[in-house]
Formats: structure tokens, sequence, C-alpha cells
């Protein structure tokens, strides 16, 4: 047997890597000597580090870098085992979880830090970065990652402009002389999974602005920061980033690193399959094994186990999908090429224990399911 494992993260439980690694001591449980191939997966947020470089030894690096509010963090990234490609995970160094719930202020949080990231790689001499943009604590457009890397925002009296999105509805002009040269001869992609436009009742500070800390009068006031901010981008650098699908992400990060770093946008979880090259095992896989925290309609939505199982279906893999709790039709998973889908518990759990268990249970019923799957074998 030729099985892929291929999970996503089960949050508060176990990351994409231990849940792959319960879900293989399941597997040679049944099917002792199979050939196994594990790939934890990312669909661009919280683990995409982990998915494209692992998540220990020379390819996890660690810089200290400013957070979001000023203070300075820990981050870490990665690079391919080539050492050609940097991994970012925004959130690593501008993440909302780096904010305690009562400092939470969008008008003053910075994505500096990612551009801090940034530049790390390409003193480490990365021709190519792949940049998650889930889990932003920030809504300044990517300013601050473009201050970073040496761009300069200035006010109509030639000064500075200062950190947060508040700060770009004074912007009246870009200066971009200082930015490093090094940004030219790179290729960035950017994993997002959202359409959102730069501004109005769709763009980043109405949608996202709230989760952030965003009061409704400080969400109008982001929104026309990040207006003016596009209007500048146009008129210094020509770029149009207003109405593009993807400006919104992470709190206009995407626009950011449309303008500044010439990046592409790409569906998370199609750019990580791409890395790792999975429809070279496929061809040859008698089944695949995905899982994840949840699965509910949104998981048709550019998430990690039903982007899998869509390429899967492309070979006719079968596809078992686990999961801690299943929402929604199961005829809509089908449909998307999962197989079957099963939830992992063993009865009624409270969430605490559900998260304290569910490495256990993932490994349990994983044997289970291949129990009778076995059945169902030629001998």
């Amino acid at each position: 047997m030729r099985i892929i494992i291929a999970p996503d993260k089960f949050k508060g439980s176990m990351t994409a890597t231990e849940a792959a690694k319960q879900i293989k001591e399941g597997v040679e449980k049944v099917f002792p000597g199979s050939e196994l191939f594990l790939f934890p997966l990312s669909d661009g947020g919280e683990g995409l580090v982990e998915s494209l470089a692992g998540k220990s030894g020379d390819n996890i690096k660690v810089n200290r870098v400013t957070g979001p509010l000023g203070d300075k963090v820990d981050a870490m990234w990665g690079v391919n085992d080539q050492g050609n490609t940097a991994v970012i995970e925004m959130a690593a160094a501008s993440g909302l979880y780096l904010v305690p719930e009562d400092k939470r202020n969008p008008l003053i949080t910075t994505t500096y830090g990612t551009g801090e990231l940034i530049k790390a790689a390409l003193d480490h001499g990365c021709s190519k970065l792949v940049i998650g943009i889930g889990g932003s604590a920030t809504n300044d457009g990517g300013a601050g990652m473009a201050q970073a890397l040496g761009a300069n925002f200035l006010d109509h009296s030639g000064n500075k402009l200062g950190f947060g999105g508040a700060e770009l509805s004074k912007l009246a002009r870009i200066e971009l002389s200082g930015i490093n040269s090094r940004l030219s001869e790179v290729k960035v992609q950017v994993a997002c999974d959202v359409d959102n436009p730069l501004t109005g009742p769709k763009g980043a500070s109405h949608i996202y602005g709230p989760q952030k800390g965003a009061t409704p009068d400080m969400i109008k006031k982001l929104d026309q920061a990040l207006k003016n901010y596009a209007l500048i981008i146009k008129k210094d650098l020509g770029i149009e980033v207003n109405d593009l699908p993807g400006s919104g992400a992470a709190g206009g990060l995407g626009a950011g690193l449309i303008a500044f770093l010439g990046a592409e946008l790409r569906s998370g979880i199609e750019l990580v399959l791409e890395a790792i090259n999975i429809d070279h095992y496929l061809k040859a896989a008698d089944l695949l094994i995905t899982a994840e925290g949840k699965l509910d309609p949104q998981s048709t939505h550019g998430k990690a186990p039903v982007g899998v199982a869509r390429r899967a279906s492309q070979y006719d893999v079968p596809v078992l999908a686990l999961a801690g709790s299943i929402e929604g039709s199961l005829e809509t998973f089908h449909r998307e090429g999962i197989t079957a889908s099963f939830a992992i518990s063993d009865g009624p759990l409270s969430l605490e224990e559900s998260i304290s268990r569910g490495p256990e249970l993932l490994k349990t019923q994983t044997a289970e399911l291949l129990r009778f799957w076995k059945t169902g074998k030629p001998s």
C-alpha cells in the first residue's frame, strides 16, 4: 500500500506535523510495512513554514524583529532544503496573537517586523520568497513592511510617517530611493485565500478591522487612510491596488506586497501542493488520508483538506478525511473529492477533552477506519 498522509493542524491540539505522526502510527497498526508519504499541510496561514521548511534543524531561522506594537519579538521563518527559497509567516512578526486583547488597536499596529524578516531572507541569499499572510494584527497596508525595506512615507511637510494605519491619512508622497535593491532580483509569491479589495464595505478595515480591535469610528478612519494610501501609490508608483482581489488581505499587506515587491497572490493550498510536488506522489498512491480540526462549509474555500482532495480526485485516488468535528453536508465534501469523512470523537466530549485527547483519538480512529478499509482490499 502506498498511502499519502496530508493533514492540516488541529488548532490548540496538534500541529500538522504532529497530526501526521498520529495518523502514521494508526496506519502502521493495520498496514505494517506500507509505503507512507507524510506531508503536513497549510493553507497559507499558521503552519506554512512547517509545511515547506520543516520545523527544526538548519532550515529554521529565528530573528528578533519589531512586533506589531513596536516592541521586540522573536520570529521564526525557514528556508527550503535547497536554501534558495525563504518561507515566511507574517503572523510570526506581525500577528494578532502577539497583541494582548486589551491592547489591540489597528490604528497603531505595524508590519515593520514582517519587512525585517524579508530583509533577513534577502541577507541569506534567497532568490524566492513564499509569504503567508494570515492572522495579522495590522491595518497599515504593508507600509511598515515597506519602511523596514527602505521606503519612505512622507507627509505634506516632508516629514516621515510613523507606524500604523492611521498615519496613512497624512501620506502625501512615497520615496523609494532607499528601497532594498535586492528586491528587484527576487520572485515573491503570497499565500492568500481571500479576495477582499483594499477599501470599501468589503475591504480590509470593514471586514477584518473588528477582530483586530477596531471600533466603528476606527474603521472609518482606517478605510479613509487606506484610500489615501492607494491614491498615493497610484500617483507615485503607477500601480493600481485598491480594487485588486486580495489587496485587502492582512490589513492591506496584500496591496503593499504587490506595490513594493511585485508579488503574485496565490491560493495558499495550491501554492503548498505545488511546492511539495504532490502530483508526483499521487500518480502512484493507493489512498490519501487528510485531516483538520474542523471540517465545515468554509473548508471548501481554500482550506487544506479539500484542496488536497481536489488534487487527488484528478488521479482517482480515494480520500479519507478525519476531523475533530464535522458540520455541513457530507455530499458537498464528496463532490470536492473526499470519498468519506469521519469525526474522531468516541462520544460526547467537552472542547477541553477533545483538545487534550486529540492525538490519541486521531490515531485510534485512523486504525479503526483502515481495519474496515482492509476488508475490501484484495488479499
